[in-house]
């Protein structure tokens, strides 16, 4: 019996409207046999110096580890819209992944990426698009939605060919419709069965599987 492929969902979610989206990502993941959802978030950051982040989350998934990028058979990558573009953390966190770069650790990876707003037309596929220029330097294998999946045409809410997405509302209460939360497993089940295929046609066992 093969090990499990283990899928690395990292994300920021500052009033858990991303959160959300992570989780059902990492439930469609979970539904694909012999693969298994890594939840992780990063720290926020700061302008003040003096302010830290605590060693450990107070809520949510753990932060991440150099080593959930080894061990990781693919990566769905999440972020909050800030004016277009990724949080700051995130992108903090994935300024620090030169070594990585350097040492191929992503590279021919699958990757989706996955976003929240505040208003419907808040920036969601700019943002999107954002998080995927670092993965493709990675030389990761960016994955979206196609449009045999009919959410797609219809959704009035959240949703794009470029990734799942939700429109949170102003205060970020706004709750996941049922288009999003279709897309966003969707979204999951297509990386780990991607993923998978990889895996099966490489014959490769994933670091750290277990």
């Amino acid at each position: 019996m093969k090990p499990t492929l283990t899928i690395l969902v990292l994300y920021y979610s500052r009033h858990g409207a991303t959160r959300k989206l992570a989780e059902l990502i990492a439930q469609g993941i979970d539904s694909v046999p012999g693969v298994e959802a890594r939840l992780r978030t990063v720290p926020a950051i700061s302008t003040v110096t003096e302010a830290t982040a605590p060693a450990i989350p107070q809520e949510g998934a753990p932060y991440v580890e150099p080593e959930d990028l080894a061990e990781c058979a693919g990566l769905a990558l999440g972020s909050p819209t800030r004016f277009g573009n990724m949080a700051s953390a995130m992108k903090y966190f994935l300024d620090g992944t030169a070594t990585d770069w350097v040492n191929g650790t992503l590279a021919g990876k699958p990757a989706v990426v996955f976003a929240s707003t505040g208003s419907l037309h808040g920036g969601q596929e700019a943002t999107l698009l954002s998080m995927m220029i670092p993965l493709l330097h990675h030389g990761m294998l960016m994955m979206g939605l196609p449009y045999t999946h009919p959410e797609l045409m219809n959704t009035a809410s959240g949703g794009s060919p470029y990734g799942a997405t939700h429109w949170a509302g102003v205060d970020g209460k706004r709750a996941v419709t049922d288009d999003e939360r279709t897309l966003a497993i969707a979204l999951g089940r297509r990386l780990a069965e991607a993923a998978r295929k990889l895996a099966i046609e490489l014959d490769v066992t994933p670091h750290g599987s277990r």
